[in-house]
């Protein structure tokens, strides 16, 4: 039996709603063939009050074994560090991750603002929000960069605004079942098996891409939604278009561009009007190129891939 205990901070809730929607596994297959006992979770626990926080200091001191906590939602520092903004079970919620960090074998950072600070922290940061082990890319967080769970892991990051189901069910088995020495981090600690392509990687676009066929409307199923709708699809690291979204679609399948949420950067605009679907060029150049391609590169490539599209390219390939 491995313990599970899952709490919100500074968050909208929304990777619990994701994670009640997983598929492979489920939540219902966590607890019936994996053997995963949910101690407690803001959407499915029954304890209130004092039984909730005799459960808390339960798993502090050692009674109850916290074998993953998982953690959802901002570190809420406001204000003056005294984290008095964000409050659960009498105590500022800080007091109780820094007092839970130290007894869990496995700690797991789900959406953006648990692993980079998300849109809480972004500027002015009025909420004093960071990450468990990250401030957007910047090392540290909440819990200091040599922070290592009992298991001698760092926080594992599973980030996404929300985070897909799938990613935080699958990683939660491999945890359970002891094979997380199996999967690799990368240098943001988030699992290679997920993270090591780019939302591009499969992308039922790439076609449009590699000949420069934009589109510059929402829910077209024809053209590239790089070149003037903002996609950051060649520059994020998810498996979207490897894993879909209920099994059936990713953003830009459905037509609309990805946002790059799976990045410690996220959100990257300045929101001004007219910025956060538009691709920013220089004199036709995007400003934001998928890595590894330079300017000079990029302007000749894109030369060569218009004179050589096929009329195919400009074609709805969907149509029945």
């Amino acid at each position: 039996m491995t313990n599970v205990l899952w709490l919100q901070g500074g968050a909208c809730s929304g990777n619990t709603m994701s994670f009640l929607n997983a598929e492979e596994p489920t939540v219902c297959d966590l607890i019936s063939d994996f053997g995963i006992n949910v101690l407690w979770h803001p959407s499915l626990g029954l304890e209130l009050g004092n039984n909730l926080q005799t459960l808390l200091w339960d798993c502090i001191l050692g009674k109850v074994p916290l074998d993953i906590l998982v953690f959802e939602g901002s570190v809420v520092n406001a204000p003056n560090g005294t984290g008095e903004w964000n409050r659960f079970a009498d105590r500022p919620m800080k007091d109780w991750l820094i007092d839970l960090a130290q007894a869990a074998s496995f700690i797991v950072a789900v959406g953006d603002c648990a692993t980079w600070g998300g849109i809480p922290a972004m500027s002015p940061n009025p909420s004093e929000s960071q990450g468990l082990q990250f401030l957007k890319r910047q090392e540290g967080g909440f819990l200091g960069k040599d922070f290592r769970a009992k298991s001698g892991l760092p926080v594992i990051n599973i980030p996404g605004c929300p985070a897909h189901p799938d990613w935080i069910t699958q990683i939660l088995v491999a945890i359970a079942t002891g094979r997380i020495g199996d999967i690799a981090l990368d240098e943001l600690n988030r699992p290679q098996t997920f993270f090591n392509t780019f939302t591009q990687t499969g992308c039922t676009r790439n076609v449009h891409f590699a000949y420069k066929a934009t589109t510059a409307e929402f829910g077209q199923r024809k053209g590239c939604l790089f070149y003037d709708l903002g996609c950051r699809g060649p520059m994020t690291h998810s498996s979207c278009n490897r894993i879909l979204w209920n099994r059936v679609s990713s953003k830009t399948r459905a037509g609309m561009p990805c946002l790059g949420c799976t990045e410690p950067e996220f959100p990257f605009f300045d929101l001004k009007p007219g910025t956060v679907f538009k691709t920013q060029t220089v004199m036709g150049v995007p400003k934001e190129l998928p890595p590894g391609v330079n300017k000079k590169d990029y302007a000749l490539l894109t030369m060569v891939a218009k004179d050589a599209a096929p009329p195919w390219a400009e074609e709805d390939f969907f149509t029945v």
